[in-house]
């Protein structure tokens, strides 16, 4: 009897990432050369992202912060410009990103299943669009690569929705 156990709950554990190894995708990284690298791989497990900060100047995205849950992530980028803060809704998720670069990122534009675009920056530059592979997921984390006064570079990982979160 615990071997049928234990052979039901690995089989379990075997499908669920199964799951979401099938259901995640990558899109980027859209920017300019330089920076140190950054990931928020880890924070997705402290919840869905649930509110965004980002400095901003007269030409660049300056800085970088991501709620998950009800956690921060660690700041990235530099510390001058104006910063704006975006909350989501419960339950709100990022669906599509789209953006300007050069030799640094420009613009931001998260737009979310509740039909929400929440904008970020100034419209110059190259732009890009980064949707999800998958139908049915979400953005659950950003990585890229930051200098000390500027976000160079991002990417944007997609996969499915948390079932338990709390909001920040």
């Amino acid at each position: 009897m615990l071997t049928v156990a234990f052979l039901a709950l690995l089989c379990a554990s075997a499908c669920a990432s199964e799951l979401q190894a099938s259901s995640s995708s990558f899109s980027g990284e859209y920017g300019g050369h330089g920076g140190k690298q950054f990931s928020h791989s880890g924070n997705q497990l402290d919840g869905p992202i649930t509110a965004i900060r980002v400095r901003v100047n007269s030409y660049y995205i300056i800085g970088l912060q991501v709620c998950y849950g009800k956690v921060w992530s660690d700041y990235v980028g530099g510390k001058l410009g104006k910063l704006k803060e975006i909350s989501l809704y419960p339950g709100e998720s990022v669906v599509q990103v789209s953006g300007r670069y050069k030799s640094y990122l420009r613009k931001l534009v998260f737009v979310t299943d509740k039909s929400r675009v929440l904008t970020f920056g100034k419209d110059r530059g190259k732009s890009f669009k980064a949707v999800p592979l998958h139908p049915n997921t979400v953005l659950r984390f950003i990585s890229g690569r930051a200098g000390q006064s500027i976000i160079n570079a991002i990417g944007f990982h997609w996969g499915v929705y948390p079932s338990k979160h709390e909001n920040c």
